[in-house]
């Protein structure tokens, strides 16, 4: 498995994050107890609200096709999402 930085741009209606977060939370829970998802976390942006998530796979499509299955991203709630491959130099999250 490699590790891969996963980046949202968070779109739409707060409103509606707020409305779905409780099943992008269960969904993101999963991915952690199944030892796919190492950390996430919203960014402390002002300007344009969003998060971090580190996910383990076998390659960025494979990461792709996992977070597609997120509740945020199938309600059309974020606006971008970039996906890089991240190797660790120094720390760890293993």
């Amino acid at each position: 498995m490699n590790t891969y930085a996963v980046v949202y741009t968070y779109g739409g209606d707060p409103s509606a994050r707020d409305q779905h977060r409780p099943r992008h939370k269960d969904f993101l829970a999963r991915l952690h107890e199944d030892g796919r998802l190492r950390v996430s976390g919203p960014l402390a942006s002002e300007g344009s609200p969003g998060a971090l998530l580190i996910i383990e796979g076998e390659s960025a499509e494979d990461v792709a096709r996992l977070m597609d299955g997120d509740p945020f991203q199938r309600e059309g709630l974020i606006a971008s999402r970039s996906i890089d491959e991240w190797t660790i130099v120094f720390g760890g999250i293993r």
